[in-house]
């Protein structure tokens, strides 16, 4: 890939599609997609991560947190449920929040809502499948009960923040209060492009390994199995994942699926994506405990896919 950018500029318009095969262009133009439609979230995402590490103190957010599990993981899944995020630029700010203070579990309810129904996602799903509010109001309502489900869990499973590696801070609460508000944001803004590159290099490689997925491995016999409802649901699912879609976008390719699986298995496409795929994972395990990461994975496959089957409105 890097070889293709570098010598693109020696060949002729003419002679790029006789140079590299099909399938090589094919898995560039996926990759740079992927990497097209993250990156601005990534963006703000580390600017608010940024923000956070400078400005907000500990005792902040100890403060605003309910001391309650339950509460504490209701309040964090209706904040995420209102910010504008996709499920890679919301890693940096959980990971800021978390070595602040904030419970895991908490903190799991803010990663898996934020790009699951914010209000920007719901109303793509409306426009999507052609201004229906049903698809979009079972998307948040399923959507919401998932969530607070794998973040209880998470919290009876996890006690500590599970970062895998304690963060050298800056603490904002170190930092003299009357400090020039000019050298705070520089203080933001220098941490923010840390973050991004520390980021950006494993949303890099699950981008390229969600291309080469969907460059080379064929999706005709999966979409075999569209015709039952259990097999259907864990086939979207499988494809949610490998594609990786910006949760602003999915519904689009969700609602294209419409005449070939089930309701219930659209609904766990669109569910299942924003909360896991392929590059959140690699972004997720460059944060987080490898143990975590998988218990997390394991916990959001069986919750949405109990949740998108067996719900008795479904």
């Amino acid at each position: 890939m890097a070889l293709f950018v570098f010598f693109q500029p020696f060949f002729k318009k003419e002679d790029l599609s006789s140079s590299f095969p099909s399938s090589l262009l094919q898995l560039n133009t996926i990759f740079l997609s992927i990497l097209i439609e993250a990156i601005p979230f990534v963006l703000i995402g580390v600017f608010i991560a940024g923000f956070i590490q400078i400005f907000i103190r500990e005792e902040q957010i100890k403060k605003w947190m309910p001391k309650n599990r339950f509460t504490a993981v209701l309040a964090s899944c209706l904040i995420g449920a209102c910010f504008p995020a996709c499920e890679c630029g919301i890693v940096p700010i959980v990971r800021r929040l978390v070595a602040k203070g904030v419970p895991i579990h908490a903190g799991v309810g803010f990663l898996l809502t934020g790009p699951l129904i914010n209000p920007i996602v719901l109303f793509s799903t409306y426009m999507a499948f052609g201004q229906d509010m049903k698809m979009a109001g079972l998307r948040m309502g399923v959507g919401f009960i998932a969530a607070v489900l794998i973040s209880l869990l998470i919290g009876l499973f996890f006690k500590h923040n599970q970062l895998k590696e304690q963060p050298v801070e800056q603490e904002a609460s170190a930092i003299p209060s009357k400090i020039a508000f000019g050298a705070r944001l520089w203080g933001m803004l220098t941490h923010s492009i840390d973050e991004f590159f520390d980021m950006g290099k494993y949303l890099v490689i699950g981008a390229f390994l969600a291309a080469f997925v969907q460059t080379y491995v064929s999706a005709q016999s999966l979409l075999q199995a569209g015709g039952e409802k259990i097999p259907a649901a864990l086939v979207m699912m499988g494809l949610a994942y490998v594609l990786s879609l910006c949760s602003e976008a999915d519904a689009f390719i969700g609602a294209s699926f419409r005449h070939l699986f089930p309701p219930s298995s659209i609904l766990a496409f669109l569910i299942y994506g924003p909360m896991i795929d392929l590059k959140n994972t690699f972004m997720l395990l460059s944060v987080f405990r490898i143990t975590f990461v998988l218990s997390l994975l394991v916990l959001i496959t069986v919750i949405v896919f109990l949740c998108t089957n067996f719900l008795p409105f479904l």
